[in-house]
């Protein structure tokens, strides 16, 4: 973004973590005279954090943050936000987001390399992988499943019949990608195809956003679909897109042998919820993405 020191940028951070200093201090080598605010907040937390007056919002042009977004009327001088997370449904219906001429960018890419590393514990006895939405996050996933030797089939929304429609021009950290689609040996599209895609799998690695299409897309009948006692089932997406009640059945009854979910519905998963207690769970808050560098990577 274009600067200069007598109209410098204002930079406010909403974290729920504390932010290296070395971070911190690398930001004026890139901008000059850039005033950075920064603020942490919970995890989970959606209000205004009291501690950012208002005159702080007029003044901020560049937002880093986390669930809360403010009202487009409280921020006339923002002109850019960088969202934590890989996804946007949390904030698609607010007023700044569906109606500004703001800029916004999620983090689509930088969290990838740790979910692998999150999933290889998972997957090291399977052989058939199917990713559930082939992406920058999906890819990096399928690098992983091929290099132990397992056999990937993709699934996308559309059909992707043409060599230049399998490419990928995401943020990807160099060397852990699949740029040009080569290594699924199978791919489907479309919600027709979902449970062709589901039958034979040994496992699922779920990394959908949340749309109308996507809630509660994988049920039930998918998971009577996946029907093996060894299927696996890794969340890493978003929460609805799979219904928990539902997962908590299938493991509970057989349907499926196991299953690892970093993200639940509802999030946080309230106590005394069936999937705290079901076979076979293994349950992260949310965290498969994160590690000590991911904030430098922004």
């Amino acid at each position: 973004m274009q600067n200069s020191v007598k109209h410098p940028e204002v930079l406010l951070i909403i974290a729920p973590w504390n932010l290296p200093v070395s971070f911190l201090e690398s930001l004026p080598t890139i901008n000059p005279g850039i005033r950075v605010i920064t603020c942490k907040c919970g995890m989970q937390d959606t209000k205004m954090p009291r501690e950012i007056s208002q005159e702080t919002w007029k003044s901020v042009t560049i937002l880093l943050t986390w669930n809360y977004l403010p009202g487009k009327e409280q921020v006339p001088n923002l002109r850019y936000v960088q969202l934590h997370t890989a996804g946007c449904n949390h904030i698609a219906d607010t007023s700044l987001f569906e109606d500004s001429d703001v800029s916004f960018c999620t983090a689509n890419g930088v969290h990838p390399l740790h979910l692998k590393q999150t999933k290889t514990r998972r997957i090291l006895s399977v052989y058939e992988c199917g990713v559930l939405k082939y992406g920058c996050t999906g890819r990096q996933c399928t690098c992983l499943a091929n290099a132990l030797g397992m056999d990937v089939h993709a699934f996308t929304l559309h059909e992707r019949p043409t060599p230049e429609s399998k490419r990928d021009h995401s943020y990807v950290e160099a060397g852990m990608d699949d740029p040009n689609g080569d290594i699924p040996s199978r791919w489907y599209h479309g919600c027709d195809q979902l449970n062709e895609f589901l039958a034979g799998l040994d496992l699922l690695v779920i990394t959908l956003p949340l749309t109308s299409l996507t809630r509660d897309m994988i049920a039930r009948e998918q998971f009577q679909t996946l029907g093996k006692w060894n299927d696996f089932v890794s969340n890493v997406g978003r929460d609805p897109i799979v219904n928990t009640d539902d997962l908590a059945g299938a493991l509970n009854n057989g349907t499926i042998g196991g299953a690892a979910v970093d993200v639940m519905d509802p999030e946080p998963l309230r106590a005394g919820h069936l999937l705290w207690k079901a076979k076979n769970a293994i349950i992260t808050p949310h965290v498969g993405g994160t590690r000590l560098t991911t904030v430098s990577e922004f």
